[in-house]
């Protein structure tokens, strides 16, 4: 049974409902997550603020027969443990050993948050090989692919924007888990395909329902995990459409929105019918002030002038 819930309440729920399903998952971080720590004594340690350290025992943790989810605010400073442990762990021991670590972390711009905590970095770690990246959408993903990432045997980089906690949406009351490398096609459209990562698959169906009153049927994906990455989907509904819109928060250099560029390019280049548009910021560090900021975000207006260009677009 489905009820409204908020984007913070799903996470919280997929983390008990697991915690209770399974005693090995246990989770790890600074003021960890309301209420856990006395429902769930022993599966819970509240650490100190020294990230590099807890992502450390929360990844050995992994390689002992515990699931744990390490909760940051900052995933900075744990940029070796991550890359070097983390990811190459099932390698380096020839696939002997299994490293099943969540690691839970914000990102994106929104809330004048401090610089460190504003910056999208999935792109950084769908380049490392050995992680899986996911980036949920909604309260419903958020939950589904929560559960997921508990129960896969790699490590898992879970990336939460920190300006949809407070959105809400229908959630299941019950336990479910949304498979990795399964995008979500949250419109059907047959004039331009519109991928969007993150909190950007909101803004993009915002500017679809505007498309649609002026005649334009845009088709929007949300491939929910980075790596893997849904290729199919995309390739599919581009070799529909002919047409591509990729909105990405991530700076643009080497984001989301080139990789998946270059990918339709190379596969489904006989299929285009215009120039591929990104939709993203400047590439400049995140901006404090609250003017600079408005006009950094990728908005709904901003894709909607990237759908109508492509439409528009004659050879």
């Amino acid at each position: 049974m489905a009820r409204t819930i908020s984007y913070r309440e799903a996470i919280d729920e997929a983390l008990a409902q697991e915690m209770a399903r399974d005693a090995s998952v246990i989770v790890l971080g600074e003021g960890v997550t309301t209420g856990l720590f006395q429902r769930f004594p022993g599966q819970v340690l509240d650490t100190p603020s020294a990230e590099s350290a807890f992502v450390g025992a929360a990844i050995g943790a992994a390689t002992r027969g515990q699931r744990p989810v390490a909760e940051l605010g900052s995933v900075g400073a744990c940029f070796d443990q991550i890359f070097n442990q983390a990811a190459k762990f099932r390698y380096v021991f020839g696939g002997n050993a299994r490293t099943p670590v969540v690691i839970r972390t914000v990102y994106g711009a929104g809330l004048r948050a401090a610089a460190e905590r504003s910056q999208c970095l999935y792109p950084i770690f769908t380049h490392v090989p050995g992680l899986k990246v996911v980036v949920p959408s909604s309260p419903y993903e958020a939950k589904g692919l929560l559960v997921q990432s508990i129960r896969d045997d790699d490590p898992v980089i879970f990336c939460e924007h920190k300006a949809l906690y407070g959105t809400s949406g229908d959630v299941p009351e019950e336990s479910y888990a949304i498979p990795f490398g399964e995008a979500n096609v949250v419109r059907e459209g047959g004039d331009v395909t519109v991928v969007a990562i993150g909190r950007m698959v909101a803004m993009a169906g915002g500017a679809a329902r505007e498309l649609a009153a002026s005649g334009i049927e845009a088709e929007v994906i949300d491939p929910r995990t980075t790596s893997p990455l849904d290729t199919g989907t995309i390739l599919e509904s581009v070799r529909k459409t002919g047409r591509l819109v990729v909105v990405d928060e991530a700076s643009p250099r080497c984001n989301l929105a080139t990789d998946i560029s270059a990918l339709v390019a190379k596969e489904a280049f006989g299929s285009l019918r215009a120039p591929i548009e990104m939709v993203t910021p400047p590439h400049t560090p995140v901006p404090f002030s609250d003017a600079l900021e408005d006009l950094y975000i990728p908005d709904a207006q901003k894709v909607l002038n990237a759908a109508k260009a492509v439409v528009a677009y004659r050879r």
